[in-house]
Formats: C-alpha cells, structure tokens, sequence
C-alpha cells in the first residue's frame, strides 16, 4: 500500500510493514553478554548453522559486560535462534536510511532529523543495504515522527523486507 506525505513530496513511498506500521523499520536484537573472550563468538556460532545473514553488527563494551547489536536478514528466525541459544536479549526499531548522493550524506540526514526535535541515541552502518547501495541504521527517540520527516524529505528507508532480498 502506497502513502504519499506531504503535498509538495510527489512522491508515493511503500510505508506498509509486515509488523503492522505505519513506518518502515528494522528490528535489532541487543544481545546482553559477560565481557570476556569468546563473549562475541558465542553469539554469533549459533548464526553459522544458518543461512539466515548477519546484515549488520555493532558491539558496546563495559568492564562488566558487552551489548551485541545485531541486525538480520530475517528477523523471525533470528529470534528463534537466539532463544535456542539460551542468550539474552531484547529487541528494538531502527530506522535504516539510504545514504543520500551528494557531499555530507549523514548531515543531510542530520538536517533533515533537527525537524523533529528528537535525539538520535546512536548509529551505525549496514554491511549490506538493497542493491548494494550504502546504509545507515539509526535509533531515534521518535521512530515515527523520524520517519515521516525523512520520507517526506525524499530520503529512502529501508525495511526489512528489503534485507531479505538474497541477489544483493
């Protein structure tokens, strides 16, 4: 289902998600570990049985622990899989942006999200975004607002179907 925001877009934008949203996003798993060796070998392993692709990983270390961010391909089986690993976890939206042609793509999008008056908590690159083209994922305070501004603004978010188109 097309949506097209704000008149002066003339654009339509697929906005329809396969979690009911009205706004394209990502989901993240953020993998809770002891901070030793091997703490990110154990979470990835249990994904090397599987044909299901890391897109995309982003590590914070404290003395005590480490949280593993993890986007991939598909999300449903991901889950699965991090549960039958016994791993902790919880799960969160990301809006994941096309990096726009031109001079400084990130203040583009910087620009364009000071609209919103919503503060972005961190960000990180996709290794692979659809067609090859270059990504940002980014955790906002206001996932929707974010995303409305971005799309009306012309830039290209990614979902999750796109992540799992396997000629990329």
């Amino acid at each position: 289902m097309a949506h097209s925001h704000g008149e002066d877009s003339g654009a339509e934008v697929n906005l329809e998600t396969a979690r009911g949203r009205d706004w394209p996003s990502v989901r993240q798993f953020n993998v809770f570990v002891a901070n030793r060796v091997g703490g990110l070998m154990d979470v990835v392993r249990p994904f090397e049985r599987s044909d299901n692709r890391i897109v995309s990983i982003s590590v914070v270390n404290t003395a005590d622990c480490a949280i593993i961010r993890l986007v991939l391909a598909d999300p449903e089986r991901a889950y699965e899989t991090l549960k039958q690993a016994k791993l902790s976890f919880t799960e969160s939206d990301l809006l994941v942006v096309q990096l726009p042609t031109g001079a400084q793509p990130l203040l583009q999008i910087c620009k364009a999200l000071l609209e919103t008056e919503s503060n972005i908590n961190y960000a990180y690159p996709l290794w692979i975004g659809p067609m090859g083209g270059a990504t940002v994922a980014l955790h906002v305070e206001d996932i929707e607002s974010a995303a409305s501004t971005l799309v009306r603004r012309g830039f290209v978010l990614v979902s999750e179907n796109d992540l799992r188109i396997d000629d990329q």
